[in-house]
């Protein structure tokens, strides 16, 4: 396939689906804003990066991969499953919303080549969001860190949960990083970015956004040892941190981890193995173990659900657990095939960050961040577009058919 520019607008677009998966719910902000009103403006968004798209991409040009197409078949259950109305027509309209989504990252997928262009994307379109947390923070402390939270920080301008807020600090500090290892980019720039993350991610109290983030780049950092002289020096420095932090700061990792909850509160993960232990135990017909009960709000007896894997079996059945697997395991498995690359360092890095968070946070069966996260790894282990050899000139133009003149009737014609 030939090498083909990036249009800006691009970056538009993924800004829009960033701006769609930011969910309508959290704590209360300095402007009370109806839910209406945001509900409003993500699906806005949603239908905006759509049609942005499809200008982009009239001739409907895309890259065919094994994750769009698991990922287009997901619908498939979600939409059986809602289809028969038993959770309402919330469920169709989510199946929709989710079928548009799928559609968009189709188009955009033209432009996938294996480079790092989506992930500078990612981070910018992320670190924005970070801005906004921290203009809120400045603003108004108490609405930033409400005693309704436990003084975790939470979004005072939009609705965002601490566990929103630590999982896009984590993405944009591992990406980030990797960045400055495979030289893509300034220290002073990186810097910028990865301090300020660094205190918001610490401000949320966020366990899993922090195990997932040093996970990630163990694994990312791991994988070009061999190749890089720099990821070799962070992994030594890394190594070395930890073990003094180990050490000298112990304790206080330990109370910053349990929260001030109680250990019985913190082995049964804040609750969550209570309704995970309901959800498995609750009747269900043949029909709603395979496809599901239909797309809701990750959510089960008025609790939420806290598991990618149980918010899918719950809503899409086994079948949507098998779909899911695939496009998590499917470029997990290609990542790890290819030699080390930058690329393919980032990709590692976002898969092993989801499927970590999988555990105790849902969003794989639908429209969220972290399908965002997968389509970005996915991006990143296409096969690159060859380039021109060097020295050649533009494509030769098509031979031209020469006509000859031939006599009919006593006249000439070409």
């Amino acid at each position: 396939m030939r090498v083909e520019h990036t249009p800006r607008t691009v970056q538009a677009v993924w800004g829009l689906l960033v701006l769609n998966t930011l969910g309508s719910t959290g704590a209360e902000t300095i402007v009370p804003l109806p839910r209406s009103l945001i509900q409003m403006i993500t699906m806005g968004a949603l239908v905006a990066a759509f049609a942005l798209a499809l200008a982009l991409n009239p001739r409907l040009r895309v890259r065919a991969g094994a994750f769009l197409l698991l990922l287009s078949l997901l619908l498939v259950p979600s939409l059986i499953s809602s289809v028969d109305l038993s959770a309402g027509f919330g469920a169709l309209f989510r199946c929709g919303r989710f079928a548009v989504f799928v559609a968009t990252l189709w188009l955009l997928s033209r432009w996938w080549d294996g480079s790092t262009t989506f992930v500078r994307y990612h981070i910018r379109c992320y670190f924005l969001v970070l801005c906004s947390v921290a203009a809120g923070l400045v603003l108004s402390p108490g609405a930033a860190l409400p005693d309704l939270y436990g003084g975790r920080l939470v979004g005072a301008l939009w609705p965002l949960t601490p566990p929103q807020i630590g999982q896009y600090a984590a993405v944009v500090v591992g990406l980030t990083v990797l960045l400055v290892l495979g030289r893509r980019t300034d220290r002073r720039s990186a810097v910028l970015v990865i301090v300020p993350s660094l205190a918001l991610l610490a401000l949320t109290h966020t366990r899993t956004a922090t195990i997932g983030l040093l996970a990630g780049l163990v694994v990312a950092i791991g994988s070009l040892v061999l190749t890089s002289a720099a990821a070799r020096r962070w992994f030594g420095w890394a190594l070395a941190c930890a073990a003094v932090a180990a050490v000298a700061f112990g304790s206080l990792l330990q109370a910053w981890f349990l929260r001030g909850q109680t250990e019985e509160n913190f082995s049964t993960l804040t609750g969550r193995a209570k309704v995970w232990e309901a959800l498995l135990d609750a009747p269900r017909s043949g029909a709603e173990r395979l496809f599901g009960v239909g797309l809701g709000d990750k959510s089960f007896d008025g609790l939420p659900i806290d598991n990618s894997w149980l918010a899918v079996y719950h809503e899409q059945g086994l079948l949507g657990v098998a779909l899911v697997a695939g496009f998590v395991l499917v470029p997990a498995t290609v990542a790890l095939l290819r030699p080390p690359s930058l690329a393919r360092a980032c990709a590692l890095f976002l898969i092993t960050y989801c499927g970590l968070a999988s555990y105790t946070e849902a969003g794989l069966g639908d429209a969220s961040p972290y399908l965002l996260h997968l389509a970005l790894a996915a991006s990143l282990l296409v096969a690159p577009a060859a380039p021109p050899a060097p020295g050649a000139g533009p494509p030769a133009p098509d031979p031209v058919r020469r006509t000859v003149a031939r006599p009919v009737r006593g006249k000439e014609v070409a």
